[in-house]
């Protein structure tokens, strides 16, 4: 067992549809389904669901890395200078210290799954969910809480290229 994690003390059973559901950004979901405490700090799982020209903007993670499964639809990826567009059953692995983005690629409502490790990230996650459901949820107060977390907002060179290709807009400070 990796450091900063013990054992999982307690079965946890997630029925298909269930998870506390919110709003990321424009376009972007969370639908929690393991948190950290029911791994041991091991890994979170998460599911996003994005909508047609849904975004996460570019960003470094520092802590952990993630895994990606998408279910529905077709999402982009981009992390460093590989990018590519999976559909269902595709899986990418986004590991930490490299700058990625993620995107609806494709005409109709897409969803992924993601296995974060080690857990925690999705503690900032239900922050922005809260932020979201009180209306206050500006750019610029997700910004903080990403840095918070040590994943810090990122601007390379190849984003904007993405946003024009597939006609995204970024959500606004």
């Amino acid at each position: 067992m990796s450091a900063g994690t013990v054992a999982a003390t307690t079965v946890k059973v997630v029925q298909p549809g269930e998870g506390r559901r919110g709003g990321l950004m424009p376009g972007v979901g969370v639908i929690f389904k393991i948190d950290g405490v029911d791994s041991g700090g091991a890994l979170a799982v998460v599911e996003h669901p994005f909508e047609v020209g849904g975004l996460v903007p570019p960003h470094v993670h520092h802590r952990e890395d993630e895994i990606s499964i998408v279910l529905e639809g077709e999402i982009g990826f981009r992390s460093e200078d590989k990018e590519i567009v999976l559909g269902p059953g595709g899986y990418i692995v986004k590991p930490r210290g490299e700058v990625h983005a993620m995107w609806n690629a494709g005409p109709t409502p897409a969803r992924m799954i993601e296995i974060i490790s080690p857990a925690g990230l999705e503690e900032l996650f239900r922050t922005v969910v809260s932020l979201t459901e009180r209306g206050e949820a500006e750019m610029s107060k997700i910004v903080e809480l990403a840095n918070r977390y040590e994943v810090p907002i990122a601007e390379p060179e190849w984003f904007a290229d993405v946003i024009q290709r597939y006609q995204l807009s970024m959500p606004t400070p």
